[in-house]
């Protein structure tokens, strides 16, 4: 069968033009593709595949595949390679494979295979294998050509692996800077009730001083109250870990989800007299849930808006999708800046520059007691016009 021409210089300058394109692209398996594309008309192949080691099984994944030739539209069907794959990792070399001479097979059962060994960060990684269906013969300039590809590819690959480990060092270090801040706020937040309790007992078993009843009812009124604080404080701190780690029970049943977000409103509206709370409920059937811990949600959302927004009214908006119901939780408070909102549901997150003191806990647990359920919780704000939190939860009972 008759050999390719070699390379030329409008071949090299394609080659160049390729590897800028390569250069300016983000994502690898794009620029593979064009690559690919651009080298095509000097490098025929009908098929290309790229197996990398598991490290954990031992085995090869196909972490690319592209059929653009003759096995296009049977790619179940045709050859992508893996024998040949397996050998290049055993062996750790180029190796060529072509069919015994069978004039009157089908072409797709012709395939000429060039595999190549992917050096990713210094070690074997995987293997890049190109098919051709009934040839030609590949020529020292396609091994030369195809090897340039693979370097290329590795190369992807290896900025690929940079580009994750870096942002997974990113989010450690997020990470390890929200929990450092966590002690600190943690420890403020445990000393001020206990402060609180401590000073207000010593004064009342103080025995040089007497104190009238009202005296002895606010110091205990103090007390109590503090106690309650330092209570819900631990209560969340020991609920986060255990949502975190997955051991919370849920008990779902039907539950009416405007009676229950009444019933939270009206608790909390017994402790804050002047809040305005607008009740926007359509009329949705009963929805599978867990009643206490939708409750603590509700609960979260409105103990954030009296203290983020004070003095502003709530609205809470409740109506039926497709195949969800869907609550919008707004305030007309001072907002919360876009590059915060991806950020408040995780744990241990505070907004920046916040006077107002705060554990970070709260919306995590939120977040997390909702995804329980099969649904999902986001927010979205305007600056100087509030925030809005949107809880979508299933109709139909959770599998």
């Amino acid at each position: 069968m008759e050999a390719e021409a070699p390379l030329d210089t409008r071949t090299l300058a394609r080659i160049h033009s390729a590897l800028q394109a390569v250069l300016r692209t983000e994502d690898w398996k794009e620029g593979l593709d064009s690559l690919l594309a651009c080298l095509r008309a000097d490098f025929v192949y009908d098929n290309v595949a790229i197996y990398m080691l598991d490290s954990r099984t031992n085995g090869v994944d196909v972490n690319y595949a592209r059929a653009v030739g003759r096995g296009k539209h049977a790619e179940a069907d045709v050859s992508w390679g893996e024998g040949i794959a397996e050998h290049v990792l055993a062996k750790n070399q180029i190796l060529i494979e072509t069919p015994q001479s069978h004039d009157d097979s089908p072409r797709l059962e012709l395939p000429h295979l060039i595999g190549l060994p992917l050096q990713i960060g210094g070690r074997l990684g995987g293997a890049m294998v190109f098919v051709r269906f009934a040839g030609p013969l590949y020529t020292e300039e396609h091994i030369r050509l195809a090897s340039l590809i693979s370097l290329w590819t590795a190369s992807l690959l290896e900025r690929k692996t940079l580009k994750d480990a870096r942002s997974e060092l990113e989010s450690v270090q997020r990470q390890m800077r929200l929990q450092d801040d966590f002690v600190s706020t943690i420890s403020h937040e445990l000393r001020t009730p206990l402060g609180f309790i401590k000073g207000y007992s010593t004064s009342l078993l103080r025995q040089d001083t007497t104190w009238d009843e009202n005296t002895q009812r606010e110091f205990l009124t103090i007390i109590d109250e503090e106690t309650d604080r330092l209570t819900q404080l631990i209560d969340n701190m020991l609920e986060s870990a255990r949502l975190q780690s997955k051991t919370i029970q849920f008990k779902f049943q039907p539950l009416r989800l405007d009676a229950l977000i009444g019933d939270v409103a009206q608790r909390v509206q017994v402790h804050e007299v002047s809040l305005e709370i607008k009740l926007d409920f359509a009329e949705i059937p009963p929805i599978p849930g867990d009643s206490m811990r939708l409750s603590q949600v509700f609960e979260n959302l409105f103990v954030n808006a009296i203290k983020y927004a004070p003095g502003s009214p709530l609205r809470i908006h409740l109506e039926r999708g497709r195949n969800n119901v869907r609550v919008a939780f707004s305030d007309k408070g001072p907002g919360i800046p876009d590059g915060y909102l991806p950020f408040i549901f995780e744990r241990f997150y505070r907004v920046p520059g916040q006077t107002i003191t705060g554990t970070g806990l709260g919306l995590y647990i939120c977040k997390q007691i909702i995804l329980a359920h099969h649904g999902k919780i986001w927010a979205e704000s305007v600056m100087g016009q509030g925030a809005t939190f949107f809880i979508e939860l299933p109709l139909d009972p959770l599998p």
